[in-house]
């Protein structure tokens, strides 16, 4: 069974993954405006997320929109704020069931079942660190790909976001701390399953007979 200190690790880096993906999902920053080339107005700048755009002034006014339609979307932004928000959602999901069978709490009492319980939730952090790695990957390749692409005007290119670094460090986190519980959180074998009794009988002991 996993230790005290281990767990106690575990739902310290599952918190600050599951906060940093809350932000990730939330903030647009996921690509911001690039200023290479020829494009050296600075006086605007646009960032994009999963569910607005902003255009930032100079004097620091800002101005965002939600987007238009979800079917008028990329495929790569529909699927980041699916996994984003499935990822958040099995992230806190699997914190409080890493509670219940912890060790250092009391909501079970069955020794036997809490290794079982947290082996769950470390199978939980590490899907949604899958989940919340797999759509900023994606969107960083796309962000790289048009980038380098010489049909992409150099107006209308964009560099990668704070969230996308944020998204990465929460990934990591999460499949740091549902690897930590899947390594220490094996049920123990049983110490009273073939237990063997003997008696003595030398009390009891058959007379013996002597010729």
């Amino acid at each position: 069974m996993a230790s005290k200190g281990v767990q106690i690790v575990c739902v310290a880096l599952g918190v600050l993954g599951l906060i940093g993906v809350i932000v990730c999902c939330a903030v647009p920053r996921w690509k911001v405006s690039s200023f290479v080339g020829s494009n050296i107005v600075t006086a605007q700048s646009s960032q994009e997320g999963l569910w607005t755009t902003c255009v930032v002034q100079s004097t620091g006014q800002q101005q965002c929109k939600n987007y238009d339609s979800l079917l008028v979307l990329a495929s790569d932004l529909q699927a980041a704020r699916a996994m984003t928000i499935i990822s958040a959602m099995l992230s806190g999901l699997s914190l409080l069931i890493l509670f219940c069978g912890a060790d250092f709490t009391t909501c079970i009492e069955n020794e036997d079942a809490k290794p079982k319980i947290s082996l769950v939730a470390g199978i939980g952090l590490l899907l949604a660190g899958l989940l919340v790695i797999i759509p900023v990957s994606w969107s960083a390749h796309n962000i790289v790909r048009e980038f380098n692409s010489p049909l992409v005007l150099a107006s209308q290119k964009k560099e990668m976001g704070a969230c996308i670094f944020i998204g990465w460090a929460a990934g990591v986190l999460l499949l740091i701390a549902g690897g930590l519980l899947c390594c220490f959180s094996r049920p123990g074998s049983g110490s009273s399953g073939g237990t063997a009794k003997y008696y003595s009988n030398s009390a009891s002991a058959p007379n013996k007979n002597y010729v």
